[in-house]
C-alpha cells in the first residue's frame, strides 16, 4: 500500500537523522582535529594555542557527553537545547579562530538549529554559524586588513543568502511532506470508508437476492394458484354442471349433448393446466388474437350458462403482448365465473376498448349486485375472486375497479397499458 511504503521510508529517514544528531558532532569534531593537526604547520599555531585548542576539544567532548545524557529526558526544542547549541557554537567559533579547519565541527550548527532552537532563535543560531563558517573560509579570524574584512562581509553575505534559499526550500519540502501526509491520511480514511461501504453493499446485495428469491417463489406460487383456479377449478365447475344436467334429464339426446360439452370442457381444462405449469398463453389465444378469443369465450359461456352474453370491441384493435392478452382473458373468465355463481344475472356485456396507449376491459351484468366493501380478500371457498383479478392487472402495471350495489348489478373494469406483441 502507498501509505505503508511512505511511512516505512519516513521511519528509515528518521532513524538516519537521529543517528546523525547523536554521532555527527563527534565525527565532525574528529575530522576537525585531524585537519588541524595536519595543517598545524601551515596555520602557524603556537604551543600555547595548541594547549588552548586541546582544552577546548576536551570541553566540546564533555559538552557533547553531558548533552547526550540530558537529551534523553528533555524535549527539543527547549531552553536546555538552546544553551547546548550556543555553547557548542562558542566552542566551535573559538576553535575555528585558533585553526580554520575546526570549521568542520561548526557545520553541525546548520543541521540541528531547527531541532534544538525555538522558532524565534533559529535565525540567530544560523547567522552565528554562518559567521564562524565565513571566518574559516577567508583563512581564519580575525581578518587582517580591509581587503580581508571586505571578503569576510561578502562571504558572510553569500552564506546568509544560501541559508535563506535553503531554508525556503526546506520549508517547501516540509509543507509538501505535510500535505502529502495529510493526503495519505485522507486517502486511507476514504479507502476505509469505501471498504465499509462495499462490505455493506455486499451484505445488502445478498439480502436483496434472498428477498428477491423469496418474492419470486411466492409470486410463482400465487401465479400457479391463480392459474389453477382460473382453469381447473372453473373447468371442473362447468363439468359438474353439465353432469348434473345429464343426471337430471331422461332425454338421451340431451344427455349426449351435455356429456359432449363436459368432455370438451375436460379437454380444454387439461390443456390449460399444462400451459399454466409451463407459464404459456391460454389455449384460447393459441390461434386467435384477444378480441376473437374473448368473443368465443363469452359466447361459449353464454351458451353453457343460458345467460344472454354479448361482446363488443371499440377502437382500433391491436395485436397485444401475450402477457397482456392472457391477463385480460383470465380477468374475463374469472368475472364470468363470478357472474354464474353469484349474480344470477339475465344479461352480461363485455366490452374491450383500445384507447391510445391503454386498453380498457369492462364486464357488466344486471344481476343482484353486492357491497364491494363487505367482500373479503379471499372467498370462503379458497378462490381468488376480485382480489385475484386485481393482482393480475397490477402485475402488468394496470388497475382494476369494481362498482356494485345490491340490486343494481356489477361492473368490473380493468385498465392496463397497451403493450404490442413483440415481432
Amino acid at each position: 500500500m502507498p501509505g505503508i511504503a511512505v511511512r516505512t521510508a519516513g521511519a528509515t529517514a528518521g532513524q538516519r537523522r537521529a543517528a546523525f544528531h547523536r554521532w555527527g558532532p563527534y565525527g565532525l569534531l574528529a575530522i576537525g582535529i585531524l585537519a588541524s593537526i595536519v595543517s598545524a604547520a601551515l596555520t602557524g599555531m603556537t604551543r600555547t594555542e595548541e594547549y588552548v585548542a586541546a582544552a577546548l576539544v576536551v570541553a566540546a567532548l564533555a559538552l557533547q557527553l553531558v548533552w547526550d545524557r540530558a537529551a534523553r529526558s528533555r524535549p527539543v526544542p527547549s531552553p536546555a537545547g538552546a544553551v547546548y547549541y550556543f555553547a557548542r557554537w562558542a566552542l566551535a567559533f573559538l576553535l575555528s579562530w585558533l585553526n580554520p579547519f575546526f570549521a568542520f565541527y561548526a557545520v553541525t550548527g546548520y543541521y540541528d538549529a531547527g531541532r534544538l532552537l525555538r522558532r524565534r532563535l533559529v535565525k540567530a543560531g544560523l547567522f552565528a554559524t554562518a559567521v564562524t563558517m565565513s571566518g574559516s573560509q577567508i583563512g581564519g579570524m580575525p581578518p587582517h586588513g580591509w581587503v580581508l574584512w571586505l571578503g569576510f562581509v561578502l562571504v558572510l553575505g553569500v552564506n546568509v543568502g544560501l541559508l535563506v534559499v535553503f531554508s525556503h526550500l526546506a520549508a517547501q519540502d516540509d509543507e509538501h511532506a505535510r500535505v502529502q501526509t495529510a493526503t495519505i491520511s485522507e486517502l486511507e480514511r476514504t479507502n476505509t470508508a469505501l471498504q465499509q461501504a462495499l462490505d455493506e453493499n455486499a451484505a445488502l446485495h445478498a439480502q436483496l437476492l434472498v428477498q428477491a428469491r423469496e418474492a419470486g417463489v411466492a409470486d410463482e406460487r400465487r401465479r400457479l394458484a391463480a392459474e389453477i383456479h382460473d382453469t381447473l377449478a372453473q373447468g371442473l365447475t362447468g363439468i359438474i354442471a353439465q353432469l348434473q344436467v345429464v343426471a337430471g334429464t331422461p332425454d338421451p339426446a340431451a344427455a349426449r349433448e351435455h356429456l359432449d360439452r363436459a368432455a370438451a370442457l375436460a379437454r380444454h381444462s387439461l390443456g390449460e393446466a399444462r400451459r399454466s405449469v409451463h407459464n404459456l398463453a391460454p389455449v384460447a389465444l393459441d390461434n386467435d388474437g384477444l378480441p376473437e378469443a374473448l368473443r368465443k369465450t363469452v359466447a361459449e359461456w353464454g351458451e353453457r350458462t343460458g345467460v344472454r352474453a354479448g361482446f363488443t370491441v371499440t377502437g382500433t384493435a391491436e395485436h397485444l403482448h401475450e402477457e397482456v392478452a392472457a391477463t385480460l382473458l383470465r380477468i374475463v373468465q374469472e368475472a364470468l365465473s363470478n357472474v354464474s355463481r353469484h349474480a344470477h344475472a339475465p344479461r352480461v356485456g363485455v366490452t374491450l376498448s383500445f384507447m391510445g396507449d391503454e386498453v380498457l376491459l369492462d364486464i357488466r351484468d344486471d344481476g343482484r349486485g353486492f357491497d364491494p366493501l363487505a367482500v373479503p380478500e379471499r372467498t370462503s371457498s379458497g378462490g381468488f375472486g376480485l382480489d385475484g383479478m386485481r393482482a393480475r392487472a397490477e402485475r402488468i402495471a394496470g388497475s382494476l375497479t369494481v362498482e356494485s350495489e345490491p340490486g343494481h348489478g356489477t361492473a368490473v373494469s380493468a385498465r392496463v397499458p397497451l403493450v404490442r406483441h413483440d415481432r
